[in-house]
C-alpha cells in the first residue's frame, strides 16, 4: 500500500539561503509522487538523497530508531527545518513504521542493552529496600517481565550476534504490517546474502500493505521487481531503471573485467 503518495515544497523554500536549502536538489525540487510500495533513491554521496529522506521523517513524524526523537535530534536540526517547507499528501496516514539511520542502529543496540541492565538492577532494588513475600514478587516479577520481553524481542544480548545478524533480527523484530519505514542506507552492515534476506523482507512486508522509501547504494536491494527508483544524481529527481542505474552499471562492469579497473591503481 502506497501511505506517503506525494511530497511538495513550498515555493518560499527555493529563496532560502545555507544548508540544506542551496542543495541543487533542493533547488529544483518538484513534486514527488509515490507510485509503488517500496522506492528507492539513489545517487552519489552529497546528492541530497538522506538529507531529503531525513526531512521526510521529519515531515511525517516518524519514529527514530536509535537516535533521538526527531523533534529534539541535533542532528536532525536542518532536516526539520526543511521538513517546514514540505506538504506531505496521504493516502491513508500511518502512525507504524520508524526512521533509521544505519549509524544510529549502533546507539540503539547500546540502549537495548543499558535498559535490560536497568531493570535487573531495579528488580534487585526492590530486595534491598525490604519489600518481602507477594509484594516483592510482584514487583519482580513486572520488571522481569519486561526485561524477558526485551531479551524475547532483541536477544539477551544486543551485541552478542555480529552486525549484520542483530540488523535483520531489528527488523524482524520491529517491522509490522501496515507501516512507514523510512531506511537511509540499510545494507551498511550486511553482507550480500543478508541483503538478499532483507530485500525478501521488503518483498514481504510490501505485500503485508507497508511502504519503504529506502536511500541506498546496493544493487542487491534495487533488483527488487516492481520497485520504484528515484535518481538524484542531477536535479531535478528524475526516475531511472534498474539497468540505467550507476551503482548498477559500474558494479557490473567491475565483475565483469576487474582487470581493466585495478590496472590503472
Amino acid at each position: 500500500m502506497i501511505h506517503l503518495r506525494s511530497i511538495d515544497i513550498s515555493p518560499d523554500a527555493r529563496k532560502l539561503e545555507g544548508f540544506p536549502f542551496a542543495l541543487p536538489i533542493v533547488r529544483k525540487f518538484r513534486r514527488l509522487s509515490f507510485e509503488s510500495p517500496v522506492t528507492f533513491l539513489v545517487g552519489e554521496n552529497g546528492s541530497g538523497k538522506s538529507t531529503l529522506l531525513e526531512a521526510f521523517a521529519a515531515g511525517a513524524g516518524s519514529v527514530v530508531v536509535g537516535g533521538e526523537d526527531v523533534r529534539t535530534d541535533r542532528t536532525l536540526g536542518h532536516a526539520r527545518a526543511l521538513a517546514a517547507q514540505l506538504k506531505l499528501t496521504w493516502t491513508k496516514r500511518t502512525r507504524r513504521g520508524f526512521f533509521l539511520r544505519a549509524e544510529d542502529f549502533f546507539n540503539f543496540t547500546k540502549r537495548v542493552n543499558q535498559t535490560s541492565a536497568e531493570l535487573e538492577e531495579m528488580a534487585g532494588e526492590f530486595e534491598r529496600e525490604g519489600l518481602k513475600g507477594y509484594g516483592l514478587r510482584l514487583a519482580q516479577g513486572a520488571v522481569r517481565g519486561q526485561r524477558r520481553a526485551l531479551a524475547d524481542r532483541y536477544g539477551e544480548d544486543a551485541d552478542a550476534r555480529s552486525h549484520g545478524e542483530s540488523f535483520l533480527n531489528l527488523f524482524q523484530s520491529r517491522f509490522v504490517p501496515g507501516g512507514l519505514y523510512l531506511l537511509d542506507e540499510p545494507e551498511a552492515p550486511l553482507s550480500p546474502q543478508r541483503q538478499l534476506a532483507l530485500l525478501a523482507m521488503l518483498k514481504g512486508m510490501a505485500e503485508q500493505d507497508s511502504q519503504f522509501i529506502v536511500a541506498t547504494h546496493s544493487p542487491i536491494l534495487l533488483a527488487l521487481p516492481s520497485a520504484d527508483i528515484l535518481s538524484f544524481d542531477s536535479a531535478p529527481v528524475r526516475r531511472v531503471k534498474y539497468e540505467e542505474v550507476e551503482h548498477v552499471s559500474l558494479t557490473r562492469d567491475f565483475l565483469n573485467n576487474p582487470e581493466a579497473f585495478l590496472r590503472h591503481l
